[in-house]
């Protein structure tokens, strides 16, 4: 397929739901050309395709299916207005999983898959810096990148590698590419999530709500719209460290 000379694309990994979703559904709105990846076939894909939202189907588990995808890109578009690294597994210690499964995991979609679709695609990023001024790279990392977890060890290791993702490649591709990171803890419940758990993961933070996607969407935006940010994570946590220092 000959790439698209046109269209700069924001893409977004793992979109099909939660957070990505809602990104890319807001994003559209801002009448922005809009890809996303997902790993399962998701009711939501339908809505996606009828906002004009295009979707590849990808699986980061493995450094042959994060390869592929970034063939797809490079092959696809003669430049990219943003990457955001949204696509997330969320696998604890003593899981159905022996623990190698796990760390592997949480390092090839957290951390090998962002830092080889930077590297793939830094020119196409480039690119649209130099046309039009701007371009993005947006790590999804998270609370405990920062503290740690004890029953979440390889997950917050892994994104403690984002972060640090994040410092490297800030300095790599200025200034025509802003390197950021959104780091949130409670921004939504599951719907299975039952009222002792909502009660007491709540009391976690000063503000003590859960905001919901919203919060992300308007943190993406501001970093999309900002001239000036690079290489900082913005958390999202209300208040949660002092909440935790009382």
């Amino acid at each position: 397929m000959a790439a698209d000379t046109t269209t700069a694309p924001i893409v977004i990994t793992g979109g099909a739901q939660r957070l990505g979703l809602a990104a890319a559904l807001a994003l559209r709105e801002d009448n922005y050309p809009v890809v996303i990846t997902y790993r399962k076939t998701r009711p939501t894909l339908d809505l996606l395709k009828q906002k004009g939202i295009e979707t590849i189907q990808a699986d980061f588990s493995d450094e042959a299916g994060i390869l592929q995808f970034t063939d797809k890109l490079r092959g696809r578009f003669h430049s990219v207005r943003a990457l955001i690294h949204n696509a997330s597994e969320w696998i604890p210690e003593g899981d159905e999983h022996p623990d190698s499964i796990v760390l592997q995991r949480m390092l090839n979609v957290h951390v090998m898959a962002p830092y080889l679709l930077n590297q793939a695609c830094g020119e196409l990023l480039r690119r649209n810096g130099e046309l039009e001024g701007h371009a993005d790279v947006i790590h999804m990392s998270d609370y405990v990148a920062g503290t740690g977890s004890k029953k979440h060890i390889a997950y917050a290791a892994s994104k403690a590698a984002l972060d640090n993702l994040t410092l490297s490649f800030a300095s790599k591709f200025a200034p025509l590419v802003k390197v950021n990171s959104i780091a949130p803890a409670l921004l939504m419940f599951k719907p299975d999530d039952d009222d002792a758990y909502r009660e007491k993961a709540l009391k976690k933070s000063l503000l003590g709500i859960a905001p919901g996607e919203a919060e992300g969407v308007n943190a993406i935006r501001y970093i999309l719209e900002s001239s000036y940010l690079t290489g900082k994570t913005i958390a999202l946590d209300g208040g949660r460290h002092l909440a935790q220092a009382c």
